[in-house]
């Protein structure tokens, strides 16, 4: 969640930070797993789809579980091994989705529980696999069991997080137990009056904090993952995992304040303080240990693929390194990796970030991820600007081909295969809690509204996501020409070059191979895969808004021998079939091109 981050984004930018003149080349090699022991996540293309924004097929401006049943033979087409669904739960919609009043139901917009059924049945027909987003750091205020909490009923009565608070000796004014914050601006406290107490609420106010310190929400929570593996999901992105714990009170009962980052003067915004008593406790990591426990037992029991879990964390990698799991214990197969995001200054512009920046980023993850690991590679998702809008629609395809040739997981947010870009949603507009909580001044800071628009199917009226006369939020104008079925017919298009990268992506090198890449110069990046008895593959780009000429690919990859070009961008100006000399390269400003050995 960007807007959460500017901190941690400053910092791991000035860690990240590519001085002009420094080494050229950071290099690493990597063998991924063999072929008898790869697991069928390991080099899957994942694919996210946000309901609400995808395809309606009832006509009320809403996308729906229909709507994505009616798409799947798009996403076969696409090459996709598996998509995670934002939730569908029922919900209040206060933070569309991620305030659940009932994490055994479908919201009724979305459709019904034979809806989703009929979903599992039509995906598995296609051989796709369905992940659910899990989000268990809180519920609607909404839910059934918070109700009972504030009521205190029997067995609920520490199943959220409450306080007393304090009395201002001074004034007598009623105050909250800390200075914590809540995600969408201001205090993370909210007095209940019917309890007579405070609630904690780490996002927004009728989302509270479920107690982990409490074995009963442990086990409710563990009985929602079973219950939507009895369905039939294939595994769970779980969301905001950074959340799910906070500090033990002292003695006194107290919560320690947190201390001021110093990075913003507003003190509304969650950035104005350090969030280390209420973020990245140690529990955390153990409580991802226990799901994946449980999804392993489940496999173990009734057969079937392995189940994964995806984890949303934005912490510092040493952290976020600790939910790959250890010697003795496994974690999440899949914790996100988001250093295309943070590293590259979160939803700033980063048009102009060098081929150092970007090699830095991919050693970031690679040069610290366990051995016997599998990287992932997201470049954006709901909460996110779209990759077009921050890294420049130059580079549009240049990021779909770095992350679809780098190793392991490749995981694409609807409508990045497009080239899809934000879209312009005004204050009038705006409908995300973390926008909507600021004013008409600063939205723009926290919006994640611009991301969120209906993905772009045709160039009919309203991109042919609904037939509604309006949509939840207003469709991009440049649908007319960005959509699918206009990248389909034509002959060169965002949506083709993706295919082929999906269908490169099939090659035992890049399953299998190793991996090594270097900054050539300040202008290009070059990756070398390479196998055994397989054709060895160079992806070579420059990133930035200038002609290089003479580039020596080869002596830093040591890669001698003939090429030719397999796949490239329009920019390369040049034709798949040509040979190149990857000792002597000329590069149009954001060229990309892959090369195969002949």
């Amino acid at each position: 969640m960007a807007h959460l981050l500017k901190l941690l984004v400053t910092l791991l930018c000035l860690a990240l930070s590519c001085e002009r003149g420094q080494a050229a080349a950071i290099e690493l090699e990597r063998v991924s797993s063999s072929e008898a022991t790869r697991d069928w996540w390991q080099v899957a293309q994942f694919y996210q789809i946000y309901p609400r924004s995808f395809k309606d097929s009832n006509g009320d401006g809403i996308g729906d579980l229909q709507g994505i049943i009616s798409k799947l033979d798009y996403l076969k087409e696409l090459g996709v091994t598996a998509t995670w669904l934002s939730p569908i739960f029922t919900s209040p919609m206060a933070d569309f989705g991620y305030d659940i009043a009932d994490f055994f139901d479908i919201q009724e917009e979305y459709g019904t529980l034979d809806d989703f059924d009929q979903l599992i049945a039509a995906a598995n027909e296609r051989g796709l696999k369905i992940i659910l987003d899990f989000v268990p750091n809180h519920s609607s205020d909404e839910n059934v069991w918070f109700q009972k909490s504030v009521r205190r009923e029997k067995g609920y009565e520490d199943y959220y997080v409450w306080h007393d608070g304090y009395v201002n000796a001074s004034t007598g004014a009623r105050i909250p137990p800390s200075n914590w914050l809540q995600a969408f601006r201001g205090s993370a406290w909210e007095w209940n009056s019917q309890r007579g107490q405070y609630y904690l609420h780490q996002f927004a106010v009728k989302q509270p904090d479920l107690n982990y310190r409490n074995p009963a929400v442990v086990a409710q929570m563990k009985r929602v993952l079973t219950y939507w593996l009895d369905r039939g999901v294939a595994g769970f992105r779980i969301d905001a995992v950074p959340w799910c714990f906070e500090v033990l009170p002292d003695a006194d009962g107290r919560y320690p304040d947190e201390p001021l980052s110093g990075y913003t003067q507003d003190p509304d915004d969650s950035a104005y303080l350090k969030h280390i008593y209420t973020q990245d406790q140690i529990e955390t990591v153990d409580m991802v240990y226990q799901w994946r426990q449980l999804l392993d037992d489940y496999k173990r029991i009734h057969g079937g693929d392995t189940r994964v879990l995806m984890v949303e964390t934005y912490s510092s990698l040493d952290y976020v390194m600790k939910f790959y799991g250890n010697r003795t214990t496994k974690g999440a197969q899949i914790p996100f990796n988001f250093q295309f995001i943070v590293g590259g200054e979160g939803n700033k512009n980063n048009t102009e970030l060098s081929a150092y920046g970007f090699v830095k980023i991919i050693n970031s993850w690679l040069g610290q991820m366990p051995a016997d690991q599998t990287a992932n590679w997201v470049m954006g998702n709901h909460d996110q600007r779209r990759v077009g809008s921050r890294y420049g629609e130059d580079r549009i395809d240049l990021m779909n081909m770095l992350q679809m040739f780098l190793p392991g997981v490749s995981i694409t947010y609807q409508g990045e295969e497009l080239g899809m870009t934000d879209g312009y949603i005004s204050w009038e507009d705006t409908r995300d809690p973390a926008a909507c909580n600021s004013n008409e001044t600063i939205y723009q800071q926290f919006t994640r509204d611009p991301a969120r628009t209906p993905m772009q199917w045709s160039s009919e009226a309203n991109a042919g996501f609904s037939t509604n006369s309006s949509t939840w939020l207003p469709i991009n104008p440049n649908y007319v020409t960005v959509n699918v079925a206009a990248e389909t017919a034509a002959d060169t298009s965002h949506l083709k070059l993706y295919k082929q990268l999906v269908d490169l992506r099939k090659s035992k090198t890049l399953q299998y191979g190793t991996t090594r890449y270097a900054a050539i110069n300040e202008n290009v990046v070059a990756i070398k895969r390479a196998l055994s008895g397989q054709p060895t593959y160079v992806l070579v780009a420059n990133v930035l808004n200038s002609h290089v000429c003479g580039v020596d690919v080869a002596s830093e990859l040591y890669s001698s021998g003939s090429y030719k070009i397999k796949l490239l961008n329009p920019q390369a100006k040049a034709a798949v079939g040509d040979s190149v000399a990857l000792n002597n390269l000329s590069m149009p400003p954001y060229a990309a091109l892959i090369v195969e050995s002949v």
